[in-house]
């Protein structure tokens, strides 16, 4: 049962359009008239996590602040500036403690370091900038006047729904990435082989006119149902 099920199962993969780094390059045209250029991805403008980070260092330096002031106009420090003063004083810095604290801190900096120049909205997948009308400006203007994006859950549903299109197909799964596409379905008539390549097709062309700058790869497979082959 085992080995007829591998023979019963057809994968494909499949790469649709210029990948990064590969080809013509990222966001160049496909040869139907898209334009060339680069599309940037959209950034994330982080206003919660800034605004709690700066309430946090707020917060942190205002007790600081309060704490040396009360010292300062005669009171006892707190117990907690007591307590890491004696601990820095008496600890040596090769203590275990001291490194993995300072190897704990430097990992957080580096860590929010790259989540400050990553770009952020990784579930948006940008879109094709509209070619320029002739005598209305350059592309670059074009695109920066507008650009669109598409959710990669809406993108997945919208490639779903031309998947279940595709005769024999039974039910499909459509999984969208940054960098690729995973399609799985089940098929219960027709042939497998068949089902495959006209899935592949279909697919290719939903990609093509969702109008994605960097469209991912694309990876199907295909196999029996369990009530086909009973």
């Amino acid at each position: 049962m085992n080995a007829d099920q591998k023979m019963r199962q057809s994968t494909s993969a499949s790469v649709y359009g210029a990948r990064a780094g590969t080809g013509t390059g990222v966001g160049s045209g496909t040869g139907d008239g898209d334009p060339a250029g680069r599309v940037r991805r959209f950034w994330s403008e982080r206003r919660v996590p800034a605004g709690i980070v700066a309430l946090v260092i707020a917060a942190v330096s205002g007790l600081l602040l309060y704490d040396v002031a009360a010292v300062r106009s005669g009171r006892r420090a707190m117990g907690w500036r007591d307590w890491l003063a004696d601990e820095l004083a008496s600890r040596p810095l090769d203590n275990a403690w001291i490194v993995g604290g300072a190897a704990l801190l430097a990992a957080l900096g580096v860590w929010m370091v790259i989540l400050a120049m990553a770009p952020g909205l990784r579930g948006l997948l940008p879109m094709r900038a509209p070619e320029p009308e002739s005598g209305s400006g350059s592309g670059a203007e074009a695109e920066a006047a507008v650009r669109a994006g598409i959710d990669r859950t809406s993108a997945g549903l919208v490639l779903r729904d031309r998947a279940m299109e595709v005769p024999g197909v039974r039910s499909a799964r459509v999984d969208v990435g940054r960098r690729r596409i995973r399609a799985r379905a089940l098929a219960h008539f027709r042939d497998l082989d068949e089902v495959r390549a006209d899935l592949d097709a279909a697919l290719h062309e939903g990609i093509r006119q969702l109008g994605l700058a960097r469209p991912p790869a694309l990876s199907v497979h295909v196999r029996r149902s369990a009530k086909s082959k009973g």
